[in-house]
């Protein structure tokens, strides 16, 4: 039988030692009787367009913060990451001949896994700083010792992005005509313009036929508007619960913390607390895939968190690196297809490629990540399955956090604005660049 609080039975990975349990109770119930962040019906409105995904009728577009941050909140950084996933979905949409399903790494993404339990400074051990919903990131005792009452502060940031996300997509940010002017702009300043400027032009051809036959943003709601659904790692297990409500439609229980949950490498255990815990929401949910998983394991993997084989419920989040995911992926595609099993397949090219810089740096590369979804589009077609999507660590600012694209960011670069709180993101030229490399792969398939 499962409740919202039936994982507290099993073992709990990569969670926090709170050593003030009353002052974490008082937090959990506070938040529990806080307004969810989104409704049920949103949920299962993006389950829907994922189950397009899963029948090859659509594109997944997921992408934002590795770890929103306390100290960097503000309406210019939401603005800027709703801005450049705006901007990459008009170039899929339009080469995939597909919609994109745009979500968002936004308004919950706080918690990290961690690789340690702790971190060695000059002979000093400290807890790991595990996001900012847990502990902070100053290297102190009193920083990293975990604080429930940060739950409370994530909940309320994760609100005013959530709001503010909303106005943009229904109060004209989104409208298609703005959104292929911005990308005009990259393109024109961009090394590269003679290569994006023919699918620019293409974009603006087809704007323009639809102006003559009268289809403009007055008078046609999804050329003004959008929809931007939210996601992050559901980690944290005592705010994943303290925000988990039961339908008064259905009578389904929905996790109101994101519309989109997933459960990370390092906590995918078939008899572990996040399964458990996964397993009983009725929200679109996805689980990292990586390059130690077996195809039994990645069966039963799909046979408990979607044991009814509906299409649209789960997504299989591939992060294997680019040396490894041409090995690997193959029979795990074959497993899935062979069985029939309705999954959206997404990639993410990110973490299978972190390295550390020889200035110390944590970075990846562009080349890399664009290798391993080469790589992601050649297994899934030779398979007979849907390459259905991406899922990139991003910022719509311009960091130098990740190395290489056409303006050519260098190690010695990462020190110039290395802003990250965790692992490095593309800055918003490489991510759109990013956007058009992706479309001439959804050209070869459509």
């Amino acid at each position: 039988m499962w409740s919202p609080e039936s994982w507290r039975s099993k073992k709990a990975l990569q969670q926090p030692v709170y050593t003030d349990l009353s002052a974490l109770a008082k937090a959990e119930r506070s938040l529990s009787q806080m307004p969810p962040l989104v409704f049920a019906e949103e949920t299962r409105q993006l389950q829907r367009q994922l189950a397009d995904v899963a029948e090859g009728k659509a594109f997944l577009l997921q992408g934002g913060d590795c770890a929103e941050s306390f100290d960097e909140f503000s309406t210019s950084s939401i603005r800027d990451t709703f801005k450049v996933i705006m901007q990459m979905a008009i170039v899929l949409t339009y080469s995939g001949r597909m919609p994109v399903v745009k979500v968002g790494r936004m308004a919950g993404q706080f918690a990290k896994p961690r690789s340690a339990d702790s971190e060695n400074q000059n002979g000093i051990e400290l807890p790991s700083f595990r996001g900012d919903i847990i502990n902070g990131v100053e290297f102190s005792e009193t920083a990293r010792m975990p604080d429930p009452q940060r739950m409370l502060q994530a909940y309320h940031q994760s609100t005013a992005t959530q709001n503010l996300l909303r106005a943009f997509a229904q109060g004209g940010m989104a409208d298609l005509h703005r959104v292929h002017q911005w990308n005009l702009s990259f393109v024109k300043g961009h090394p590269q313009c003679d290569q994006y400027m023919q699918l620019a032009h293409e974009i603006q051809d087809a704007l323009s036929f639809m102006k003559v036959l009268g289809i403009d943003s007055e008078n046609t709601a999804t050329l003004h508007t959008t929809n931007l659904f939210t996601s992050h790692e559901a980690l944290l297990l005592n705010y994943e619960q303290a925000l988990t409500r039961r339908d008064s439609l259905t009578n389904d229980w929905y996790n109101c913390s994101a519309h989109m949950l997933w459960i990370g490498e390092r906590t995918r255990q078939l008899d572990g607390a996040h399964i458990e815990f996964m397993r009983g929401i009725h929200n679109p949910i996805g689980v990292k895939v990586g390059p130690s998983i077996s195809t039994d394991e990645l069966l039963r993997l799909t046979d408990a968190l979607n044991p009814d084989n509906v299409a649209g419920r789960l997504t299989l989040i591939t992060r294997m690196g680019a040396d490894t995911l041409a090995e690997k992926l193959p029979a795990l595609a074959k497993a899935i297809e062979a069985e029939g099993r309705k999954v959206v397949w997404s990639s993410d090219p990110m973490h299978g490629n972190t390295v550390k810089a020889g200035n110390g740096f944590k970075t990846r590369s562009f080349d890399r990540i664009l290798k391993e979804i080469q790589q992601f589009f050649e297994v899934l077609k030779s398979e007979g399955a849907h390459p259905g999507g991406v899922h990139l660590e991003m910022t719509g600012q311009e960091v130098t956090e990740c190395v290489g694209g056409t303006y050519k960011v260098s190690e010695d670069d990462l020190a110039t604005c290395y802003k990250t709180q965790c692992d490095p993101r593309l800055n918003a030229n490489q991510v759109l660049e990013m956007a058009f490399k992706i479309s001439e792969l959804l050209k070869l398939q459509s």
